[in-house]
């Protein structure tokens, strides 16, 4: 008698997001606790350079020297460093089994939109303005986008945003098309600082 084949178990999409939140905000602590060391040596020294100064474009000193490194009256990765704390301690809580009330999801989802927010403002100082790219915080961006991403897909599974009517079907296609939807936009992100900076990359071409 011929054995039954065993169908391989993916991981659903709920059980995925705790460990996408633990492990995104992870990468985004690490790069916030970077970028805090260094303005603290750049204080210290002004002559200081920090590791991630790459080229005249990826260059962290100097989006690190600009106000709008420091738009509150304190380094932003001091905000990364609590925004992220505290998105990891509800990864960790869900992994151990916690539920949340609706009220709580669309807190969560509203101060993550507000770092998604600042997020895009911060690109669009160090693009347009700075000119020049933080490759610490552009990890923080993808995190950042990647999570409010997910959480969105989140809580449209559990039915804890009401969708209109005429917006299902966007619904379900996004719902079905996730992670190529996410590519899609962190590559468009990407084709966009290229051209921009065309400039400088052309010449290696």
């Amino acid at each position: 008698m011929a054995k039954k084949k065993q169908s391989l178990r993916i991981p659903n999409r709920a059980s995925m997001f705790p460990w996408l939140l633990i492990l995104g905000s992870v990468v985004a602590i690490v790069a916030s606790f970077v970028l805090s060391l260094d303005d603290l040596r750049l204080l210290q020294n002004p002559n200081f350079i920090p590791s991630c100064n790459l080229n005249p474009v990826l260059s962290c000193g100097t989006v690190m020297q600009t106000h709008e490194a420091s738009v509150f009256g304190f380094p932003n990765s001091w905000i990364g460093l609590a925004m992220f704390a505290s998105v990891l301690t509800v990864g960790v809580a869900l992994l151990a089994g916690a539920t949340f009330k609706r009220w709580f999801w669309l807190t969560f989802k509203a101060g993550m939109f507000a770092g998604l927010l600042f997020a895009y403002w911060m690109f669009f100082e160090s693009v347009f303005r700075i000119k020049a790219l933080c490759p610490f915080w552009l990890s923080v961006d993808i995190v950042t986008i990647t999570i409010n991403w997910y959480l969105t897909i989140y809580l449209f599974d559990h039915g804890l945003l009401k969708v209109p009517t005429r917006l299902k079907r966007v619904v379900s296609f996004a719902q079905q098309h996730h992670l190529e939807l996410l590519v899609t936009w962190i590559i468009v992100l990407i084709a966009f600082i290229l051209q921009h900076f065309w400039y400088y990359y052309g010449q290696f071409l």
